[in-house]
């Protein structure tokens, strides 16, 4: 933002920023980041000059916002690629538009269907953003099926063992690499899950711990996963939104009761999980504490 021409201070834990009009830039990012890119892809849409993004984020979520500001009038072309080139407009038009499905919410419910051996039809989800997690599943030994309206997937009588390594689209989601190792709890042999996005993405490996049976060691950026064939409820404590997903999906294909607390996390990310797997056939409920 800064070298767009704005003014930036940290007062007290506390970012301001003015500006003027911006200006066009040219902004190498260190590494691909999703949130960096969308920001400045609005800033620049409406910044005088060329702006230019290299190693831009790729995600489908990118292209979408590239398609919805373009359809407001703004200049852009790459979107979907390394470099994006965003010309500066005077002013943008409302528009509307229909949000893509959640590709994470959506995966979410593919582990949920592997992970118990069910039968699910993720609505409305994308093959296309998916295909890192596609291959994966389908390598533990899910089938999943391309139909009109969305994906089917029908679980495994216990999946095979499979390393991930965690990338930036259009490699393995981080925000699917804890419900991931969930499914790996079960899994008939050993696996390993590379996370290489965020540092202290494992927090939820001591909680899939206490509900015994899978032993799960971590060795630097990297967890090794032993399997269970049988995973045992317990109560447990979410640390962050995807691990309280991974938590819940453990719970799905555990025997007993499994309670997890601090679920305020949960609903960032998923609306109404528990009433969705509840419809699924799920013995899931919300308590006060």
């Amino acid at each position: 933002m800064a070298a767009l021409g704005a003014n930036i201070t940290l007062d007290h834990g506390y970012v301001e920023a003015t500006a003027e009009r911006l200006r066009g830039a040219k902004i190498n990012f260190d590494l691909p980041t999703v949130g960096g890119t969308e920001n400045l892809l609005m800033a620049a849409s409406l910044a005088e000059g060329e702006t230019v993004l290299e190693n831009a984020a790729r995600e489908p979520e990118i292209v979408q916002l590239a398609e919805a500001l373009s359809s407001m009038g703004a200049k852009i072309e790459g979107a979907g690629t390394a470099i994006i080139r965003i010309q500066g407009v005077e002013q943008l038009q409302p528009l509307a538009c229909s949000v893509i499905p959640d590709r994470i919410e959506a995966g979410t419910f593919m582990i949920a269907a592997a992970v118990t051996g069910g039968n699910v039809l993720v609505r409305g989800a994308v093959r296309e953003h998916q295909e890192a997690l596609i291959g994966k599943m389908i390598e533990a030994g899910a089938r999943i099926e391309a139909e009109a309206d969305g994906l089917r997937v029908i679980g495994p009588q216990r999946p095979r063992p499979v390393d991930i390594r965690t990338s930036v689209f259009p490699g393995f989601p981080t925000d699917m690499q804890a419900q991931f190792m969930a499914l790996m709890a079960k899994a008939d042999g050993t696996s390993r899950i590379a996370e290489t996005v965020f540092e202290n993405r494992f927090m939820h490996v001591c909680e899939l711990q206490r509900m015994g049976g899978a032993e799960i060691q971590i060795d630097g950026h990297s967890a090794i996963i032993r399997g269970t064939e049988q995973l045992t409820g317990a109560p447990v404590m979410a640390t962050d939104l995807r691990a309280s997903a991974s938590l819940i999906l453990a719970g799905l294909a555990a025997e007993n009761t499994t309670e997890v607390a601090r679920i305020y996390h949960l609903d960032r990310g998923y609306e109404k999980i528990e009433k969705k797997l509840a419809a699924l056939g799920a013995r899931i409920w919300r308590e006060q504490e």
